[in-house]
């Protein structure tokens, strides 16, 4: 019988050892689940924002379109155009507005804000005694938003205080 006793142990610390691999691997097998989960759910969104964004470069280089649009209308207006002329280049201005805004393209106008420099370029310093400084006084060009994302920043001139332009 005493040699049973030892025997005992020894199965004992094997049968605990073997339950402690078992117990090891199978957190491993779940944390390699997991990971793949999160790889999936990852690699599914990364799809879905390529796709969101998958047209940027040409939405972009339709903007400039849109700018002489807006030059043109406001030329042929100017000159006396006559108002078929002008409601032509309107119409064909707002349809190419609306196109750009099915596929996630929104326009967006600065003016009176707070300069932000991740929406807006300066491209002008306006002194001004009635608008506060780092205001948007005026807008050369609107700016133009893809899902939220800056596609092109609007291009303004922001009021600077008086004492600002003697510095």
């Amino acid at each position: 019988m005493e040699e049973s006793g030892p025997r005992d142990v020894a199965e004992q610390q094997s049968l605990e050892e073997l339950k402690r691999q078992l117990d090891e691997k199978q957190d491993r097998l779940l944390r390699a689940l997991a990971d793949i989960e999160n790889l999936r759910r990852r690699t599914q969104r990364d799809r879905e924002e390529y796709v969101k964004y998958a047209n940027e470069s040409l939405l972009r280089d339709l903007i400039p379109v849109l700018d002489n649009f807006d030059r043109a209308v406001a030329a042929a207006r100017a000159a006396g155009a006559p108002g078929t002329v002008v409601e032509g280049i309107e119409l064909i201005h707002r349809e190419l507005l609306r196109v750009l805004e099915r596929h996630g393209v929104t326009r967006y106008s600065a003016v009176g804000q707070p300069f932000d420099p991740s929406r807006h370029e300066a491209i002008a310093r306006v002194v001004s005694a009635e608008q506060r400084p780092d205001t948007v006084v005026g807008e050369t060009a609107p700016g133009y938003l893809l899902h939220g994302r800056v596609l092109r920043p609007a291009l303004v001139a922001v009021a600077a205080a008086p004492d600002e332009d003697a510095a």
